[in-house]
């Protein structure tokens, strides 16, 4: 694939669809529109058969898509699509090629995630590295000597899955451990964290000591150089930053934990570029 030729990327959410024209390496158009997420599953491809029609053309030489779900990656069909409660088998990639004659690329939305970074974002020039979101889920992109490892089913990097104390990593080192362990919306104690409260810095100090946790058995299993750190969680990191490192500086390995870089993704519109960089990582590396 050329990687400087006309693509288009695909951001299927829960409420939104969202595509982008990606010309020469920068966003040149988008669109968006609300998906009829309540829908059947020939709504759903009705927006997403709009978003595309409003800027494909024909230089346009392939199109990438990012759905939350799990995907067979050979056949491009997604299954239980989070919040579209309609698709539960649904053969994407067959019916998008079926309609536009070009090559089309579906992935989950993790693995996108890592994928735009590596293309796009701090993750450029980099040989290995893991994009975990951090948002009302922990979930993770994988690139080892710069391609995209998804798994046998697409489903390598749900460290959340993990089991962990009495539950799993996702319940206590994302978004959802405001809510279950303490019963706060996660906004609120990031609020009351901007303002200093006392209590929410030490909650914020807990979740970033699961995380830290987490983020330990990551570097046991793949011994990546660099994490970069996407989700809506993100933003409040530096409210989570010692947390984190005091648990990841008691890695048995000194050196490992040494090198490690956490970087904060800053990337604009990573959804879009994600899934368009699905139509770069086709092919040997």
């Amino acid at each position: 694939m050329n990687k400087t030729g006309p693509v288009i990327g695909i951001d299927l959410g829960g409420t939104q669809v969202r595509a982008g024209k990606i010309r020469d390496g920068a966003l040149e158009a988008t669109h968006s529109l609300k998906v009829r997420s309540q829908g059947s599953v020939e709504e759903v491809m009705d927006d997403l058969y709009a978003v595309t029609d409003a800027l494909i053309d024909p230089s346009v030489t392939a199109i990438g898509i990012g759905v939350p779900s799990v995907v067979d990656l050979d056949s491009g069909v997604v299954y239980e699509v989070q919040n579209i409660p309609s698709w539960k088998e649904v053969p994407l990639k067959q019916l998008m090629e079926a309609r536009y004659k070009i090559p089309v690329q579906v992935n989950n939305d993790a693995n996108c995630f890592a994928l735009g970074e590596l293309y796009f974002g701090k993750g450029i020039g980099r040989e290995n590295l893991i994009g975990l979101t951090v948002g009302t889920g922990l979930g993770a992109g994988i690139i080892i000597r710069q391609k995209l490892y998804a798994g046998a089913n697409c489903g390598a990097g749900e460290f959340g899955m993990v089991g962990y104390l009495d539950k799993h990593f996702e319940y206590y080192a994302c978004g959802q451990f405001f809510t279950n362990v303490y019963g706060m919306d996660g906004s609120q104690v990031y609020q009351m964290a901007i303002g200093g409260d006392a209590r929410a810095l030490e909650i914020y100090h807990e979740m970033g000591t699961h995380l830290g946790n987490a983020i330990k058995m990551i570097l046991y299993t793949y011994d990546t150089d660099l994490i970069i750190l996407g989700g809506s969680v993100r933003e409040a990191y530096s409210f989570f930053r010692k947390g984190l490192w005091d648990q990841v500086r008691t890695l048995a390995y000194s050196r490992t934990a040494q090198k490690l870089e956490i970087r904060i993704s800053t990337l604009a519109h990573s959804g879009l570029l994600g899934a368009a960089a699905l139509c770069y990582d086709v092919g040997p590396s």
